[in-house]
């Protein structure tokens, strides 16, 4: 039986109101066509309202299957077949009058659809070390004076606008590992700062600590800047020492509302260590000797810290460390695991867990990865697992 379409309309009302065993007649709408401009895209209840309401872009290069990015999540676009015609009707204020009929617009053969993936942030590090901030850049009365001569693609700088269009990642996660790269922006350039010049500004703000008898758990932010901008260094790095190795203090007090920093005991040390083990692999007691050394006196080293940042070997009685960052490893599960596979064959967790517990895979767990990625044995009862490449 035939539904009355008085009261439902002919457009794409008229077959969303459509009621159970009732039918409709269609026609094809004067305009129909492959219309390739219009897709389906099919989502899920909760992802709708920010589609509709909220801001989404679509990002990728030419060369690059295209993502979808909210605010906070990235997805992968993905076309379904469907066996069967799905009809596109347009609303009844875009058809013309045809006896009641629904106008079809188009027929498609599938819909898209998205699924929530990892951002690939592969490519920022490499972006970001095309060019490095050093410390000449600070000599130089208008570091960017000269710069705007030339063709920004051949500086290797990026601003914001820049990497949102490089880099497949929605905003937040592309701010997160902007701040694991600890990069910052300058003169609207999101750069990398040389490590020699990190170490070399760092040091000065410890090299004056003592010089004037700063607290390095109570530092005053302005003194600071202060002291070393006369010295010659740009107020923005000064700022971004502070930044990736200490850590804002609420207001105090005695301070008169001054921002107050506290320097982070493990970065810092971290930081002095791998400084240490440029040289090499080095003899663990060696190794500690000079990285006690190194280190403010009224800091205290542990070699727990380390963890993520070396590997320890045995080698006869003694025992030795080298550098092995995990800031260093692929973002990508498959090559991550590949990765630490050609550095060792065999893995204890205990040591495999530092280098595997940022790994973020949506819907999948770290029990799920290392199922997938590895095989587990266990040489005798009470062992530890160990873990090698599948």
């Amino acid at each position: 039986m035939e539904e009355d379409l008085g009261k439902s309309g002919s457009g794409a009302e008229g077959i969303i109101n459509l009621k159970p065993n009732s039918s409709i007649p269609i026609s094809y709408h004067p305009s129909f066509g492959s219309h390739e401009d219009l897709l389906l895209l099919e989502v899920d209840e909760k992802l709708l309202p920010t589609i509709l309401h909220q801001r989404v872009t679509v990002r990728g290069d030419s060369d690059e299957e295209a993502v979808l990015c909210t605010s906070s999540t990235t997805y992968t676009i993905k076309f379904v077949g469907n066996s069967n015609s799905i009809f596109l009707i347009p609303p009844s204020e875009f058809t013309v009058e045809n006896g009641g009929k629904a106008q079809v617009l188009k027929l498609a053969s599938g819909n898209m659809e998205l699924v929530e993936i990892s951002p690939k942030l592969g490519k920022l590090k490499s972006l970001l070390m095309e060019n490095p901030y050093k410390s000449e850049e600070d000599s130089m009365e208008d570091p960017m004076e000269e710069e705007e001569d030339l063709e920004r693609g051949k500086m290797g700088l990026y601003t914001w606008e820049d990497l949102v269009g490089k880099v497949q990642a929605s905003d937040e996660e592309l701010r997160a590992e902007l701040k694991a790269l600890s990069a910052v922006e300058i003169n609207g350039y999101w750069r990398i700062v040389d490590d020699k010049y990190m170490d070399v500004v760092l040091s000065m703000v410890l090299h004056n600590s003592v010089l004037f008898g700063w607290n390095l758990n109570s530092l005053n932010e302005d003194e600071i800047l202060s002291v070393l901008e006369s010295d010659g260094f740009s107020r923005r790095v000064v700022l971004h020492i502070l930044e990736v190795y200490g850590n804002k203090l609420d207001m105090d007090v005695d301070m008169e509302g001054k921002c107050v920093w506290r320097l982070d005991e493990r970065r810092v040390c971290v930081h002095f260590a791998k400084g240490v083990l440029k040289q090499g692999k080095m003899n663990m007691d060696r190794f500690m000797e000079e990285w006690v050394h190194k280190i403010p006196a009224r800091m205290c080293a542990n070699f727990e810290m380390l963890e993520g940042e070396v590997l320890v070997e045995k080698l006869g009685v003694e025992t030795w460390v080298r550098a092995f960052s995990v800031s260093s490893l692929p973002l990508t599960p498959a090559d991550r695991f590949a990765a630490l596979f050609r550095e060792r064959q065999k893995w204890e967790m205990r040591d495999l867990h530092p280098y595997i517990r940022d790994l973020r895979v949506p819907g999948v767990s770290a029990e799920g990865l290392l199922l997938k990625y590895t095989r587990r044995t266990q040489p005798t009862p009470g062992a530890e697992l160990i873990f090698s490449a599948r």
